[in-house]
């Protein structure tokens, strides 16, 4: 499993979160190809990883994500980021504290980029 905590589109990632800087100008086709498209509202991110909103708040906190907003300021989450916090949740309901959960989630995905480089160096 692969958890991505920098956009794969270009810079702006700070201190480890996830920063959407997602294109809102997209076409609908686009939009349903594009992981960091913020497609999902606050609620409806709860709901689907069966969490309150307020753990997604605390992910923000502590810098797991960070979503993006929309204009009128409410956050707005991708199907990157989800993936992040249900793992996040996962770490978690095992009893593991959320900065450590958060932690851990950053040296997988640390881990799982040096072993791609690895790799690529091995057959290139």
């Amino acid at each position: 499993m692969v958890f991505l905590t920098h956009n794969p589109k270009g810079p702006g990632v700070r201190a480890g979160a996830l920063d959407m800087g997602g294109d809102m100008d997209q076409g609908p086709t686009d939009m349903f190809d594009d992981e960091d498209y913020p497609a999902y509202t606050m609620g409806r991110a709860a709901e689907i990883l069966g969490t309150s909103q307020d753990f997604l708040r605390r992910l923000g906190e502590v810098k797991l994500v960070d979503p993006q907003r929309s204009a009128g300021g409410h956050r707005r989450y991708s199907r990157r980021q989800l993936r992040l916090a249900a793992r996040a949740r996962q770490l978690v309901d095992q009893g593991i504290a959320l900065e450590a959960a958060c932690r851990i989630i950053l040296l997988e995905d640390q881990l799982e980029e040096a072993r791609g480089q690895n790799k690529k160096h091995q057959q290139g």
